[in-house]
Parts: C-alpha cells; sequence; structure tokens
C-alpha cells in the first residue's frame, strides 16, 4: 500500500505544493496523514472482518454497486498506470541514460517478471519492503543535504501561515483514494490474514503502511523546503528532478532516478495488482487466471504509453473520477460494517464510524466539485 502511494504523481505533488506553501506546508501533510488513517483503518477492519474484498462487500450492501465500484477502480487503474509505467521510464533514463520509452519497456518487463514467478505475492511484498526502504534511506539523505529550516517547518505544522484545502485533498486523495487504500487490504486476504482475531495485526498493518509514506512525504517536504529556503529556482518542467540536483549536485540527479523508478515500478505492481483484485472474483476463470490478467494489465498499459503516450482527456476524467471513488467505497464499506449477512457479530467501534463519514463528506463534497471543474475541460 505504501509504495503503491508513492509513485510519479506522489513527488510531483509534494514538490510543487512544498514550493507554493513552504513551511506552511507541514500543516497540510499532518492533517492529510489524520484523514488517511481514519480512511485505511476503517477500510482494512471491514475486509478484514467480513473476509470478502471491496467489490464483493459492495454487492452484498446493494446488488451492482460492486460491479459499479469495479469498473472505476479498473478504469483508474490503468489510466493512472500508464503514467507509471512513464515514470519508470523516466527514472531509468535519468539513472542511466537510458531512452525513456525503453525504460518503461524494460521496468514493465520486470514487474511482469514478479508475477510470473511462483510465489508471487511474496516477491511483490519483498520486493516492495526493499524499495520503501531505499526510497526512504535517499530521501533522508537530501533532506539533511539540503538543511531545511526544521524549526519553521515544526511551527507551521500546528499554526500555519497559509492552509490550501486543495493541496489536503490531492494528498488524501493520492494516498488512500482510488485502487490505494484497497492494495493493503486485499493482499491481506489473499494471505489469509481475516477475521476477528486478525484485527490487532491488520490496524498495525494500516497505521504503518501510512507512516512509510508519511516518512517519505516529510523527508521529500524537507528537502523541497531546503532548495526553496535557499532562493533556489526549481525547474517548472521537473520539479522533482530539479530539488534532487540542486541539492546535492549531479549525483542527486542520479538519486532522483533511483526513487523515480522504485516509486513507479512499485507503484506499477500495486495498480496491477490491486486493479485486478476488484475483477478476479466476478469469474471462476479470472480467479484461476489471475496473474495472467494482471501481467495483461501491465502489457496494454506499457503499449498504450509507448504506442500513444499518456492520453491526457482521458487521465482528467479518470482523475475526476478518482476523486469520488473514496468517499463511494469507504460511504459503503461503513454501511457493511453494519450488516450482520457481512461481518456477523463484529460491533464496529463508533469513534471510526464517525471519523470514517467525517472523511466520506469532506472528499464526497471536494470529489463532486472537481468533477464539475474537470469534465468541461474534456470537450475543449
Amino acid at each position: 500500500m505504501a509504495t503503491s502511494s508513492i509513485g510519479p504523481g506522489f513527488l510531483t505533488q509534494t514538490t510543487v505544493f512544498t514550493q507554493q506553501l513552504a513551511a506552511s506546508f507541514a500543516f497540510v501533510i499532518l492533517i492529510s496523514l489524520i484523514l488517511d488513517v481514519f480512511a485505511q483503518m476503517n477500510v482494512w477492519r471491514i475486509i478484514a472482518v467480513s473476509g470478502l474484498r471491496g467489490q464483493e462487500i459492495a454487492n452484498k450492501v446493494l446488488p451492482g454497486l460492486g460491479v459499479f465500484l469495479a469498473v472505476l477502480i479498473v478504469m483508474g487503474g490503468l489510466a493512472f498506470n500508464i503514467g507509471n509505467i512513464a515514470g519508470a521510464g523516466l527514472g531509468l533514463n535519468a539513472m542511466l541514460g537510458i531512452q525513456p520509452i525503453t525504460g518503461a519497456i524494460i521496468s514493465a518487463a520486470f514487474a511482469i517478471f514478479i508475477f510470473i514467478v511462483k510465489e508471487a505475492g511474496k516477491a511483490m511484498d519483498r520486493i516492495a519492503q526493499a524499495a520503501g526502504f531505499v526510497m526512504i534511506l535517499l530521501m533522508m539523505y537530501v533532506a539533511l543535504s539540503t538543511s531545511p529550516p526544521v524549526g519553521e517547518a515544526l511551527a507551521n505544522t500546528v499554526k500555519p501561515e497559509k492552509i490550501s484545502i486543495l493541496a489536503i485533498v490531492t494528498l488524501v486523495g493520492g494516498t488512500v483514494g482510488g485502487y490505494i487504500t484497497f492494495a493493503g487490504g486485499h493482499r491481506l486476504l489473499d494471505a489469509g490474514i481475516k477475521g476477528i482475531d486478525s484485527l490487532p495485526e491488520v490496524t498495525k498493518s494500516s497505521i504503518m503502511g501510512i507512516t512509510v509514506t508519511g516518512i517519505m512525504r516529510i523527508a521529500l517536504f524537507l528537502a523541497v523546503l531546503g532548495v526553496v529556503s535557499q532562493g533556489l529556482a526549481i525547474d517548472p518542467d521537473n520539479p522533482p528532478a530539479s530539488v534532487f540536483q540542486l541539492a546535492v549536485g549531479d549525483i542527486g540527479y542520479k538519486i532522483f532516478g533511483v526513487i523515480m523508478w522504485a516509486a513507479a515500478v512499485t507503484s506499477v505492481v500495486g495498480a496491477a495488482y490491486t486493479s485486478v483484485s476488484f475483477i478476479r472474483s466476478f469469474s471462476p476463470a479470472l480467479e484461476k487466471y489471475h496473474n495472467w490478467v494482471i501481467i495483461l494489465f501491465i502489457l496494454v498499459s506499457t503499449a498504450t504509453f509507448a504506442l500513444v503516450g499518456r492520453p491526457v482527456k482521458v487521465l482528467l476524467l479518470v482523475g475526476a473520477l478518482n476523486a469520488l471513488i473514496l468517499p463511494l467505497s469507504l460511504g459503503t464499506l461503513l454501511i457493511a460494517a453494519y450488516k450482520k449477512n457481512i461481518v456477523g457479530d463484529y460491533k464496529h467501534p463508533l469513534w471510526l464510524t464517525i471519523t470514517g463519514a467525517f472523511v466520506v463528506m469532506i472528499m464526497g463534497c471536494l470529489g463532486i466539485m472537481t468533477l464539475f471543474e474537470q469534465l468541461p475541460l474534456l470537450f475543449k
């Protein structure tokens, strides 16, 4: 889940918002992490207790709703996977000088290899953990190299000079929006971790996932803040790469390549795995051959990038729809938490219901606003 949320968009969003808000972005990170934890704890607990995947729960709440949710998830996962593949190509370009399209194809082959090996699930877990560890270490090194004003950042965490609602919504959507919040929940099910007895482990895992994402976000924020506070100009065409280069010179550009590639390729794996997990229960054939469906998903994403590039209008529409997936999925699961035919005798904590409903209302309102803003752009 953590490495799924840390993708090319994560790196760019964090850099751009830090440029705009400077030390005040610390407050945005704090609020978004709190909302992320509320959303993720609710989703993972209900999935674990029911022993069902998100679409199966939704279909039990309202017949057909699971199919609708699955369509949204797969559309979003496929469109954003094109961006992840592109990011992997750019990462190898920065790291080794390989052409982006060639780098994207090599990265796709690496991702596909994970699902060809016999123990695909364990391989995916180990590679994600290793990639996350490397990304955090490199990011912390770059953050320390820029000598950021940590005191100013800490002060703005609780008393910001300016607040951006858009930044909060974007960060929440990028961390637990769309398919991402289900990535870990579905992986736990596939690993056999489910039922009421597993809740302590599920809760610990959900918080750990958000914590890893938060550490990475804070380290990148401090790196950018250090560069901005020195008055250095960040290249608007590639903000994250520019920050790394300004921070530690040419070696910084290579470090950016490693982080970008690790972030992108783990997001490719996470998006493909989770998107297919939303349709595999609809047919015995899909269930039996789900690894091959995942590989097909990665191949389609790669071919689209290699032949067409990133379809901007499709990404705009899916981006708007993605903003609605979290409130729809979380709202559905909160209803499911009170249905005995789904969760049995399990009693969902009231404080989680209240905080989850709060996230649903905030993200629902702002998601609808985003949808109405983006739809007119499709017809220009």
